[in-house]
């Protein structure tokens, strides 16, 4: 799609990367059925953020064939990527969106990546208001057998698929945005969350830098923690319930998505589900 015409490609300015999805998506939610199977680890995930793509080359279970190809020398900024879209909400059976915690670790983790980051409508406060799938056809045929078309897509995949219509009107009315919602302070507690990440975005260079070679990670499988590098900044996140304390240089929390996490002279401290921005005094 984005390599050049000169060397064989479409020439595409940027394209999806739903593999960056699927690996925050699978991290911030728990969820591991149908495709979101392949990336339910923090391996995963940490190849999707230094890589660029999971998939590879490699076997990917839901489709059962290998699938996909390297990014090689591809900048990050071609690739666009999100927590959540109108496809990923709507295409569940509920519409339902991620829950507020959920969202903030995972925009912590995309608002700092080398990639070119979109938003999702409402999700900036975490609106409660679902998403279902709407349509509106003219044509009788399409109308009447919507339902049944998409209950089958989704066979197989995990789902209990009880889904409203998409041909009711009630359903493209629940889709819209409540505005009320900022009005409460969770609500708004994200937003402010989403502006700090975006305005420490635009201060920070390293965090838009899009060579993907010089993004570096760090995990632990099983406590289900990771640290992502960026020049002297460290995101580090804890997707587990229980606290964790991570070594670090010497340096200071820029930005936390939880007035729990605490700091040393050498450590972090992150309670459970939180991330953290740090910057060390000395560039590695």
């Amino acid at each position: 799609m984005i390599t050049p015409l000169e060397a064989g490609g479409l020439g595409m300015t940027a394209q999806w990367n739903d593999d960056v999805h699927h690996a925050l998506h699978t991290a911030v939610s728990g969820e591991r059925h149908g495709y979101y199977a392949d990336f339910a680890s923090m391996e995963a995930l940490a190849k999707a953020l230094t890589h660029g793509f999971v998939h590879d080359g490699g076997y990917s279970s839901f489709r059962g064939r290998s699938h996909g190809a390297p990014a090689r020398g591809v900048p990050g900024y071609r690739l666009v990527c999100c927590l959540q879209n109108h496809d990923q909400v709507g295409n569940r059976p509920a519409g339902d969106r991620l829950p507020l915690t959920a969202l903030k670790l995972g925009a912590g983790l995309l608002l700092t990546s080398p990639f070119t980051p979109m938003l999702f409508m409402g999700e900036e406060w975490g609106a409660r208001t679902p998403f279902p799938f709407f349509t509106d056809h003219v044509e009788p045929a399409l109308r009447e057998g919507e339902a049944e078309r998409r209950a089958r897509e989704f066979e197989g995949f995990g789902y209990d698929w009880i889904a409203p219509d998409p041909s009711a009107e009630d359903t493209f009315l629940r889709a819209k945005l409540e505005w009320s919602e900022l009005k409460d302070e969770e609500h708004w507690s994200l937003l402010c969350w989403y502006r700090d990440l975006i305005a420490l975005r635009k201060a920070m260079p390293e965090l838009t830098d899009p060579r993907l070679d010089r993004v570096r990670v760090e995990f632990d499988e099983t406590s289900r923690w990771l640290m992502v590098h960026r020049s002297s900044l460290t995101v580090m996140v804890n997707f587990c319930p229980d606290s964790v304390t991570l070594t670090v240089p010497l340096g200071a929390v820029l930005l936390a998505s939880d007035d729990g996490v605490t700091a040393g002279r050498d450590w972090v401290r992150l309670p459970g589900q939180t991330l953290a921005i740090y910057r060390s005094e000395i560039n590695p």
